[in-house]
């Protein structure tokens, strides 16, 4: 009955309404029969405000998008001046810059000429040495020009302040001639193999902090796989991300990563990344992405696994560092640690008897 009831009501109310709809249009109508003349007035304003917005609008509008376009003109002109000011800066420190690597580059260009002229690459240098500078970090014909510039200047050095020192300041004056000749010799090849210790020092160097950051590098490299990167981009964000533990391999994974791109076989740039190293950790994973780019199996399996593998291999290596300590600490406490320890527990000994008149003299007094 209620449910009746309200519908009984809703009806009411709509009837209401139409029957006052109803109303207000009977009246407009009975207005307008009545007064004509006030229907013409209100419409004739209605089409003047409409004559007046209609033609009134657009330049409304115009005057908008003009101020706009000044606001924006004035932006652009601030924008222009700021880059104008900051290019004039650059061009300033460019041209202190330049000329400064100007200096750089005539004194690139001499030791270039110089070797070229005596033809010391092919006297001094070979593939094993091109590697040695690779793995050193050093990279391009200028290294190699420095070093070979150096090995050929340093042994007439180090031989002319050995004999001045052996002949000019009277050094090694009580030995023969022919002794003090051989160490002004032995001076000249000690600058001849300065470089290649130097070198072989920054290599060894190198390739100690290659080979501890490289297991936390093959784990964000697996991160970055298994999210589904690519090789080049896990490259990309793995050395932005080891340059803070070691920057030597950071700057191996960026040369990679561009080596990716220019190069016509993809191979060819993880064999330049193991040769430049020179580790057999690096060799295994990039077998791994050899194999990988060939075969199309999946490479996140085989970097865990090479990851566990160089962890446990760096384990091994502390290990075998820790054992091999006893015996090389035999011979400094032989020599060092057991005379301090015979004089401490002999000495009251020895100085008691010596007190007590010794085992063969008469006491001390």
């Amino acid at each position: 009955m209620d449910v009746h009831w309200h519908r009984r009501d809703a009806q009411n109310d709509q009837l209401q309404v139409l029957s006052g709809v109803s109303a207000v249009f009977s009246s407009l109508l009975k207005a307008v029969q009545d007064n004509p003349d006030t229907v013409r007035t209100v419409l004739v304003a209605i089409s003047a405000f409409a004559t007046v917005v209609t033609v009134f609008l657009p330049k409304l509008r115009t005057s908008v998008l003009k101020t706009r376009m000044k606001s924006v003109a004035l932006e652009r002109d601030q924008l222009r001046a700021k880059d104008r000011t900051r290019l004039a800066t650059e061009s300033i420190s460019r041209h202190k810059a330049a000329s400064q690597g100007s200096l750089r580059m005539v004194q690139r260009q001499g030791v270039r000429q110089f070797v070229e002229k005596l033809d010391l690459q092919r006297a001094l240098a070979d593939e094993k040495t091109l590697a040695s500078l690779r793995t050193a970090g050093f990279r391009g014909q200028n290294a190699l020009n420095l070093f070979l510039a150096a090995r050929f200047g340093l042994p007439f050095l180090t031989l002319s302040l050995t004999a001045f020192w052996v002949f000019g300041m009277n050094g090694l004056i009580q030995y023969p001639t022919m002794v003090r000749i051989l160490v002004c010799l032995i001076g000249g090849y000690v600058g001849f193999y300065a470089p290649n210790l130097y070198v072989s020092n920054a290599g060894s160097k190198r390739k100690h902090s290659i080979q501890m950051a490289w297991p936390d590098s093959l784990d964000l490299m697996l991160i970055c796989v298994e999210s589904g990167m690519s090789i080049e981009a896990a490259f990309k964000k793995v050395s932005e991300e080891i340059g803070v533990q070691s920057t030597a391999l950071a700057e191996e994974f960026v040369l990679t990563n561009a080596e990716l791109s220019f190069l016509p076989e993809r191979r060819q740039a993880y064999e330049n990344l193991a040769t430049r190293t020179g580790l057999e950790s690096v060799k295994a994973v990039v077998q791994a992405l050899t194999q990988s780019e060939r075969y199309g199996t999946s490479i996140g399996g085989a970097l865990r696994v090479l990851s566990d593998e160089s962890r446990e291999a760096r384990l091994n290596a502390a290990e075998k560092k820790a054992a091999a300590l006893p015996p090389k600490l035999t011979v400094p406490m032989i020599l060092f640690l057991l005379p301090v320890l015979f004089a401490v527990i002999l000495g009251p000994a020895v100085i008691q008897v010596s007190a007590q008149g010794g085992l063969f003299g008469t006491a001390l007094k």
